[in-house]
């Protein structure tokens, strides 16, 4: 592979831009979806009620990121089809892990006895997980999201495989075609993608913790 830096400056600033807008789709889509799938189960796993049944639940959201995401793309294949379907399926369902367990771990790791204290108080069960157990916990279900999120940035490559494009679609350019260029600028990018997010969850983070936490 051949590699001039005035065909990296082009890659960088004309051929990959147009495909961060795909990317980006890819990666915020899943993780949506994903994390209103598994921060409710999460939570609902925490209770007494349900408690019992986190250890099948939690080993269901293991197997579906031990899965390659191109090996759940071949299953969704013959209902789907190739595309941007089956890429989001398959990125979705490796993102729910660990949003799923940072929101078990969060939630149980709030102290019982500041639950008990708010109880106490007169606090009904959704004024306690609202006002006490949430805002405890955010740091931890936040670090969950913030996981997926650069999981599936870089995972969101894949997609291209399969014509999900996204800037997998300019890295795997490069390899077919021996562009060294296309193949860095496509990864730069995906890095780029994963700290913006992260930066932004931070941000959302932020806002959303109480005056009195900061």
């Amino acid at each position: 592979m051949n590699f001039e830096f005035e065909r990296f400056v082009i890659a960088m600033f004309d051929r990959a831009p147009p495909y961060i807008l795909e990317h980006m789709q890819l990666v915020l889509i899943p993780l949506a979806i994903a994390t209103a799938i598994a921060f409710p189960v999460g939570v609902l796993l925490t209770r007494a009620r349900y408690r019992r049944y986190s250890g099948r639940v939690m080993g269901i959201f293991n197997t579906g990121q031990t899965i390659p995401p191109l090996a759940v793309i071949a299953v969704f294949f013959p209902f789907l089809g190739l595309g941007y379907r089956p890429a989001v399926i398959a990125l979705t369902l490796y993102a729910l892990l660990p949003i799923a367990r940072n929101t078990l771990a969060g939630l149980a790791g709030v102290p019982l006895e500041v639950k008990d204290a708010a109880r106490g108080m007169g606090m009904t069960e959704w004024q306690t997980f609202r006002q006490i157990e949430i805002p405890l916990s955010l740091p931890v279900v936040m670090s969950g999201i913030k996981t997926s999120a650069v999981l599936t940035a870089g995972t969101a490559a894949l997609a291209a495989l399969v014509g999900g494009k996204g800037m997998g679609a300019v890295i795997f350019a490069g390899i077919n075609f021996f562009r060294m260029e296309l193949i860095l600028a496509g990864t730069i990018y995906i890095g780029l993608i994963a700290l913006f997010l992260d930066r932004v969850l931070s941000f959302i983070e932020a806002r959303m913790t109480p005056s009195y936490m900061k």
